[in-house]
């Protein structure tokens, strides 16, 4: 069984990966913010079939349960349409495998952050951060200690995805499902409304960007999401966690092959340090339950 949800979570994993791709691809034809909205909306409706399923299986939500999940909800959708826009802007101005890189930065951000809710940080967590910071600076800052606007975005978009993160743990008893849909919601609507506003939205773009919509709207959000569900009740936290963050790999390999993205050797020495540094401030959990945020289900918000 536990093979079976890992393979489940690498297959969510490798989902998101390409997503990133789909994000990048979809701006050739429509605005970030027109991107955004349309598929966070696909990805709303691809979860009204969960959502009948699991309410007809289940008793009714009292009234005051479901007002909450709006209340809850709506306020991580707004996190999200800072995260996702800083996200999706970004990517007009750097690689789909270096943004995949720089926003997984919320799975060592998360237990930092902890450290100010009284939470405390393990000797991995604290080697995992060296190590990504290092690979961090070697794929991200060029000679003359620069770096691209677009990366700048993205590190300021992992913060978000961050409080993203600890917003949702925090209120972890709201029905997921329910919350996941109306964050999306709302998403959608301020990604609308925003791009009606500074953007040109036009039946030709959004056809021509129809199948990263697709993808991002359903695949991303729809199947990724359910496979993630499914395979999260059988693995382990940490394990969940070091897997799903496998998506950067996907992403990384998905620019080379689709778009043809190229990164530097110091680049490449950079994206594995980060890597390193990612599963080394998971390791600390695989013999303990987890304690804090994080982790799990909330990775399926960040790429989305």
């Amino acid at each position: 069984m536990k093979l079976r949800a890992n393979l489940l979570l690498l297959l969510a994993a490798l989902i998101w990966g390409f997503a990133f791709v789909a994000q990048r691809v979809g701006m050739d034809y429509l605005g970030p913010y027109s991107f955004n909205g349309i598929r966070f909306a696909l990805g709303a409706l691809s979860l009204i079939p969960l959502l009948v399923f699991f309410r007809s299986r289940k008793a009714a939500v009292k009234a005051h349960q479901g007002w909450k999940s709006w209340q809850v909800g709506t306020a991580a959708g707004l996190i999200l349409f800072i995260a996702a826009s800083l996200q999706q802007i970004g990517m007009l101005y750097t690689t789909a495998g270096k943004a995949a890189f720089v926003t997984c930065l919320y799975i060592i951000l998360v237990p930092i952050a902890g450290i100010f809710l009284g939470q405390r940080a393990g000797r991995s967590t604290w080697f995992g951060s060296v190590l990504v910071i290092s690979g961090l600076y070697l794929l991200c800052v060029k000679e003359g200690f620069t770096i691209s606007y677009g990366d700048i975005l993205e590190v300021i978009g992992a913060c978000f995805w961050t409080l993203h993160i600890l917003w949702i743990d925090h209120f972890s008893e709201i029905d997921s499902l329910e919350l996941a849909f109306y964050q999306f919601v709302t998403c959608s609507f301020l990604s609308l409304v925003t791009a009606l506003c500074l953007e040109t939205m036009t039946i030709a773009g959004i056809m021509g960007a129809a199948v990263p919509i697709l993808y991002g709207g359903f695949c991303s959000v729809g199947i990724a999401y359910t496979l993630q569900i499914v395979g999260q009740k059988q693995a382990e936290p940490a394990h969940a966690a070091i897997i799903l963050s496998m998506e950067t790999v996907f992403a990384a390999l998905g620019g080379y092959l689709l778009l043809g993205e190229r990164l530097t050797v110091v680049e490449l020495i950079g994206c594995v340090l980060m890597m390193m540094g990612m599963l080394l401030s998971q390791l600390c959990n695989i013999k303990k339950e987890p304690t804090t945020a994080g982790s799990l289900e909330l990775n399926n918000m960040k790429s989305m």
